[in-house]
């Protein structure tokens, strides 16, 4: 029992408690490094900026480096032209559009004249470019070589894409041979893609009398077309943006780029080469 002088024992409020509970102990918490992190985040930033660099040169540049190279010869119709020939040509299809004829046969009188003219006539079984048919009367007014070419697309049965060419295109004295284009295999293996084009090619040499041109790029011709047989055609090489034919087999004519400036068309043209003189060129047409 208390008695009235005993003092009360004292209390703490539960509001001290929790305050001095918050009260900072007077020693930092060690915060955990971030160095490391930082770092390989910033190496992780650099690889990823170079992979896309090296990847966009690999795809967008390096294929068309050719065209910022110094020029050591002659630049002419927007390209550097290829040095000792003799002879050149264009190839043109209804992307080149309407094409002002007067003014195209005046390069004739520049450095590098324009003597002969590849068109494209037909592609697959049933698909006929549609400027052809002008295209290729006016070229013949106009006095220059002309040509005619097929696409081809090996889906399609070879004996429909002959026939429908044939049908398409009548080749006189003076014309060049015909020309198969063969650019892509359709997913066919290299055996039924070779004996495909052998059937095209067969059928439209019996037709017109002489042996078709063969078109390819160079990579397409010794991966898919790599057999002798195919040697015996006069061959015209797709090589773009380099100074000299890399191929080492005989070749015709070269294609060497699609962004040639040519006065009369608007669009970027193919320019093309033959490889030989202007006599050799005419003894190649059609008797």
């Amino acid at each position: 029992m208390m008695t009235k002088n005993t003092p009360k024992p004292q209390r703490k409020s539960a509001k001290r408690t929790a305050t001095a509970a918050k009260r900072p102990s007077g020693r930092k918490k060690q915060q955990p490094s971030r160095s490391m992190s930082v770092w390989l985040r910033n190496v992780l930033a650099v690889a990823i900026i170079l992979v896309f660099s090296a990847g966009f040169y690999w795809f967008f540049v390096r294929p068309y480096a050719y065209r910022w190279k110094p020029c050591h010869g002659q630049r002419f119709y927007g390209v550097c032209m290829p040095c000792n020939y003799e002879v050149h040509g264009i190839d043109i299809s209804h992307y080149q559009g309407d094409i002002d004829w007067g003014k195209l046969v005046n390069s004739r009188s520049a450095d590098f004249p324009i003597q002969f003219v590849f068109m494209k006539a037909t592609e697959g079984g049933d698909y006929g470019d549609d400027k052809f048919a002008h295209n290729f009367d006016l070229a013949h007014r106009h006095g220059l070589i002309r040509g005619a070419y097929h696409f081809f697309i090996p889906q399609t049965d070879p004996v429909k894409q002959a026939d429908f060419f044939i049908r398409t295109v009548r080749l006189t004295k003076g014309d060049l041979p015909p020309v198969l284009d063969v650019e892509t295999t359709g997913r066919k293996s290299v055996s039924e893609l070779q004996k495909s084009v052998k059937t095209w090619l067969d059928r439209v040499e019996a037709h017109y009398g002489v042996k078709p041109i063969l078109y390819a790029s160079y990579k397409f011709k010794e991966r898919y077309l790599n057999d002798s047989i195919f040697n015996t055609y006069p061959y015209w090489i797709a090589h773009y943006y380099v100074d000299s034919v890399r191929y080492t087999g005989p070749w015709h004519f070269w294609q060497h780029t699609d962004v040639g400036q040519v006065p009369g068309i608007e669009e970027d043209v193919d320019l093309n080469v033959f490889n030989g003189t202007l006599e050799e060129l005419v003894g190649m047409t059609l008797p």
